[in-house]
């Protein structure tokens, strides 16, 4: 009996520890009746940032005095600064602005080291700022155009009456109106739809890219139906995880040469993305032998549990490489050249090569076409646009 009672505890403190874990980086968050009495906004906590293909769904009415409202995704604050960063700022004006008497909506970010940027507002102010993002409009051109509208004739006894034509201004979002609007990161940005239709778009700006967000707050003259956060990035759990052992990386050794380097860019909390290449092309033989080494590069983040999940994943697999900074897209070229002093000083491959988290990579295709090249140094290698001029510093 007393063993029973034991399984039955150690089984209970098993789940408990299991269900701990996955709310440290749950995939998928949701509030209804998000409204709260005495409350003037909604705050949703994002514990592990957001990922391409991440979305946050509000469902809400504008109500109030105006019908304005806002919608920010903020990061972490830095040690001594009063107020976090403000990855996006969206806020909709029903009632226009300073600069317009028509609906509005007004993107932009914040930091405490460089206030507000420059505006993208919705329509632009000038039809040559209407940029494309994801190869979305950043506004598009149907918001405040004059959508006619044809009133069909009504007949009245013997006669009917003429057709009449209204001119109504289109914008997506209408005082007492219910609305469905989602923000889904893009690669290149950020989109909204509102009731399945996109409207706008925002450009990822530097240092404030979307895996850095850790809330959602909304504020305004809006009653808050439901919030929904989902394609969240969480971890695997490595206790459940198939064949463990064939997903591990193989130790490097000086015995041992190494044929090819290659150095991945992930973002620290893509951990999906980072399975998906354990199971797929980092199988290959090549790999697989230790004569083609493959190790992540990843930069700290700012959120403490991303960091603690991507400590973990760096023991259970051994192929992350933690780099001392944190991780924002401008720092491309100083972890390209982490790549190149990773793969000459401390793994001494013969070559070293460079890819993203989102491509398939052919190794024994790569492998097969170096050994046939004869030369041994000052060789660059794939699709080399010479023209072009970096764009990160």
């Amino acid at each position: 009996m007393a063993l029973v009672q034991e399984k039955k505890l150690g089984y209970a403190n098993d789940n408990s520890s299991k269900k701990a874990k996955e709310k440290q980086c749950p995939h998928f968050l949701n509030k209804m009746n998000a409204t709260e009495p005495d409350k003037c906004d909604y705050k949703l906590r994002i514990p592990c940032g957001l990922t391409q293909g991440s979305s946050i769904t509000i469902i809400g009415i504008p109500n109030g005095l105006l019908g304005d409202f806002r919608i920010d995704l903020t990061g972490e604050a830095l040690p001594g600064e009063p107020d976090p960063p403000i990855i996006l700022h969206y806020n909709v004006r029903l009632h226009g602005d300073k600069m317009t008497e028509d609906p509005v909506i007004v993107q932009n970010t914040w930091t405490i080291a460089h206030d507000w940027g420059e505006e993208d507002r919705c329509p632009p102010s000038t039809p040559d700022k209407n940029r494309k993002v994801d190869e979305l409009d950043q506004c598009i051109k149907l918001v405040s155009k004059n959508d006619n509208r044809t009133v069909s004739p009504h007949s009245h006894g013997s006669r009917k009456s003429s057709v009449v034509l209204q001119r109504v201004k289109y914008f997506p979002f209408k005082h007492g109106s219910f609305f469905v609007a989602t923000l889904r990161v893009g690669s290149e940005g950020i989109q909204m739809t509102v009731d399945g239709k996109h409207i706008t778009s925002f450009a990822n700006r530097e240092t404030l890219e979307p895996w850095l967000v850790s809330e959602v707050r909304i504020s305004g003259d809006l009653k808050l139906i439901s919030v929904l956060a989902s394609g969240l990035p969480t971890s695997e759990d490595s206790d459940l995880t198939v064949n463990l052992e064939a997903l591990k990386a193989i130790p490097l050794s000086h015995q041992k040469p190494v044929d090819l380097f290659i150095g991945v860019f992930p973002t620290a909390n893509n951990f999906k993305r980072r399975m998906a290449l354990r199971r797929t092309w980092m199988q290959y033989p090549e790999v697989r032998s230790g004569t083609v080494a493959v190790r992540f590069l990843v930069g700290m983040h700012k959120n403490q549990i991303v960091n603690e999940e991507l400590w973990n994943e760096a023991r259970t697999y051994g192929d992350i490489q933690l780099m001392p900074f944190v991780d924002y897209y401008s720092l491309l070229t100083w972890k390209t050249l982490a790549i190149c002093t990773f793969g000459t000083e401390v793994v001494s491959a013969k070559f070293v090569m460079k890819t993203d988290d989102d491509a398939f990579l052919r190794v024994g295709e790569v492998v097969a076409s170096l050994s046939r090249i004869s030369m041994t140094r000052g060789l660059l290698y794939g699709l080399i646009n010479s023209d072009s001029q970096p764009h990160c510093t």
